[in-house]
């Protein structure tokens, strides 16, 4: 037997903090010191951050990176370690991961597949390692310079075999993993930034274990962690593999600024699975030079038995729920802390929407001080000074202090609403506060009546008259927000993006919009799934009955006219659906009505097409309100944010032709 000590270490980095990065590395290889850990795995990028975008063309970063690299090499001394960084090397820049040794830089391997698609966009900043490339070059630190190898190495340290596969190299079909197998590596790292998705987990776990059992080899995957740089929320799942056996997962959404997560894995043995499997052939004629080989001073271990506990929220049935809960209530609280805000600030409707948000914003607090303890929770939110962490504070306190909503009313909004809105925000403990919009909404009626010579009227100027509603409330709770230095939450889902169902200055309003990722349908469920029964160790919350009393409404109409969103739309299900097949899956637009026949047997063909009919027009008309959406969590992948995922031309067709094959189809006698 040959037992080694492996981690994966899971990193919350911020792009461009040198010293926080540089801390958190340094913290956790200590924490490794103190585990006893022989080969370590950070993630990708870890010395920069992930998300540096554009910032990576500029030569200091690379420069600022390779400094901290250096500096980071005393603390590695007894281990073997990777970490990763953008690096400038012949005119362009590489996505590399630094092997070191005992405190010694032993080479660079930069990345050969990078991920272009949707969140990522790294053929942007990095090039690809192609060609099987070895070369060295030359990197200066302290004023002296060191000659570096850097290329497709693998490394032979004291006599066990070790390779990369950086992140996206595991999820393409011809997986870089197979070739180290067939060379006789013993250990795979993976050093991944890997985004949250939903249900994405499962997909990591089995190229990880199916990896290890098909390659032979003992699997490290390591990831990023938290609310990073704005949009991308990592999970921070890490897992390791040997002999085709998950022998550690790691918790998911830790609020730490790094956690380390190890195991025991013995090498000999799944050597002899390589020489029990017919199938494995080995590369002959390996270059020699492509090996780096070193002395390292193994201490094998005693066998240890793995044993794989899930927490209790991964097992529950509504796992998209819980997800949902945990995902945006990390990034939330991430995003508060890094943008140093001083609390949320919500226009509170009464509806859906709102809710959820005002839920998280609150939940993101309460979860992080569970997992953190007072002494953790003060460090991470320091700044906000002694206002909110008096001597005797609270989490009723920190709640009534950094989250604030308001119900802003109008002469259409309802008695159900108001109520609903009141009692969500007592029941979360939040500040509440209630003022009217009918007076500005009535001044500027008056203003535009005297300039065009009539009075406005609901038959003649509907949209104007909903849209000046939205708009008012606008600058009154921007002005809360800024003399509370808060972060305006905008509080506009993905259904409506898609459509246009918003009104820009209006209800979209916010620096950040957390659930413009999430479509209306998943939200409803959502929220009804939190009246019931809520999150593993959280549990529900009873005030949100009041939410459902009316179908969801803008209540921008006079209440006589009963509006309701899916009145003025169409029913969210269908909507989400005709949203999926033609923005994600690509299909003709003839072609969804079928589609929609099948999963919706309950309409008649004919209001099937005239849905389909009204999104395409509506999707063409309102690219530009889809292009000005407050920054959005990516939750999944079917995200309609123009800057990430989803681009479409501002100017386009309304989709005529394809509106008359249609018609001509269903919609003629």
């Amino acid at each position: 037997m040959k037992n080694v000590r492996v981690a994966a270490v899971s990193l919350n980095q911020t792009p461009l903090a040198w010293e926080n990065n540089f801390d958190n590395i340094k913290q956790a290889l200590l924490e490794c010191d103190k585990k006893s850990v022989q080969i370590v795995c950070f993630p990708e990028l870890s010395i920069s951050g992930y998300g540096c975008e554009d910032a990576f063309l500029s030569p200091f970063v690379a420069e600022k990176s390779v400094e901290l690299l250096f500096a980071l090499l005393p603390f590695t001394r007894g281990k073997i370690v990777t970490l990763g960084l953008p690096l400038f090397f012949k005119g362009s820049v590489f996505n590399v991961s630094a092997v070191i040794v005992d405190g010694h830089l032993k080479g660079l391997v930069p990345k050969k597949f990078l991920a272009g698609d949707g969140v990522h966009y790294e053929n942007r900043w990095f090039r690809p390692w192609e060609n099987q490339a070895l070369e060295s070059m030359a990197l200066k630190s302290g004023g002296e310079t060191y000659q570096v190898l850097i290329g497709d190495y693998f490394f032979e340290i004291g006599g066990l075999k070790v390779g990369l596969e950086i992140c996206e190299e595991a999820w393409v079909a011809q997986r870089v993993g197979a070739s180290l197998s067939r060379k006789g590596v013993d250990i795979i790292l993976n050093p991944s930034a890997s985004h949250f998705a939903f249900g994405k987990q499962d997909v990591r776990k089995r190229f990880v274990i199916e990896g290890s059992r098909a390659f032979g080899v003992a699997y490290v995957y390591s990831n990023l962690l938290g609310n990073e740089s704005g949009r991308i929320i990592f999970d921070g799942g890490a897992l390791i593999a040997s002999n085709g056996i998950l022998v550690m997962e790691s918790p998911r959404f830790s609020y730490n600024e790094f956690e380390v997560y190890d195991a025991v894995v013995d090498v000999e043995a799944n050597r002899i699975r390589r020489l029990q499997t017919a199938s494995f052939k080995p590369e002959l004629g390996v270059r020699e030079e492509s090996q780096i080989t070193m002395d390292f001073n193994w201490t094998f271990l005693p066998p240890v038995r793995a044993k794989v506990e899930r927490p209790a929220w991964e097992k529950v049935e509504a796992i998209k729920n819980e997800e949902f809960y945990r995902a945006v209530c990390l990034g939330l609280f991430d995003y508060l802390r890094k943008s140093r805000s001083h609390g949320f600030m919500i226009s509170l409707s009464g509806g859906v929407d709102s809710s959820v948000v005002t839920i998280l914003a609150t939940r993101c607090l309460t979860e992080a001080l569970r997992f953190l303890g007072k002494d953790k929770f003060v460090q991470k939110l320091k700044y906000l000074g002694p206002n909110v962490f008096k001597m005797d504070w609270d989490i009723q306190h920190v709640v009534k202090s950094l989250v604030t909503t308001v119900y802003q009313g109008s002469e259409n909004s309802s008695v159900e609403t108001k109520k609903a809105a009141h009692e969500l925000s007592k029941e979360l403990g939040v500040s509440f506060h209630d003022w009217s919009i009918a007076a500005i909404q009535e001044n500027y009626k008056v203003l535009i009546e005297n300039v065009i010579q009539r009075k406005l009227t609901w038959e003649a100027d509907d949209i104007a008259l909903q849209n000046i509603q939205a708009r008012v409330r606008s600058p009154g709770i921007w002005m809360f927000a800024n003399i509370k230095n808060a972060l305006l939450l905008a509080t506009s889902n993905r259904s409506e993006a898609a459509v246009g169902y918003a009104t820009m200055d209006g209800d979209t309003s916010g620096g950040l919009s957390p659930i413009a990722g999430v479509d209306k349908s998943f939200l409803n469920k959502w929220l009804r799934w939190m009246s019931d029964v809520g999150p593993s160790g959280s549990g529900s919350l009873l005030s949100l009955k009041c939410v459902f009393i009316k179908p969801p409404t803008a209540e921008l109409r006079p209440t006589k006219m009963q509006q309701t969103d899916e009145s003025d739309l169409m029913p969210y299900d269908v909507l989400n659906v005709i949203e999926k097949e033609f923005i994600r899956d690509r299909q003709r637009p003839r072609d969804i009505v079928e589609i929609l026949k099948i999963d919706f047997p309950m309409y008649s063909v004919m209001d099937l097409a005239k849905f389909t009919i009204k999104f395409l027009k509506l999707w063409s008309r309102n690219q530009w309100k889809r292009e000005r959406y407050a920054p959005a969590f990516h939750l999944d992948d079917e995200s309609l944010d123009p800057k990430t995922w989803c681009r479409y031309p501002v100017l386009m067709s309304s989709f005529e032709s394809e509106i008359f094959e249609i018609q001509e189809k269903y919609l003629t006698n």
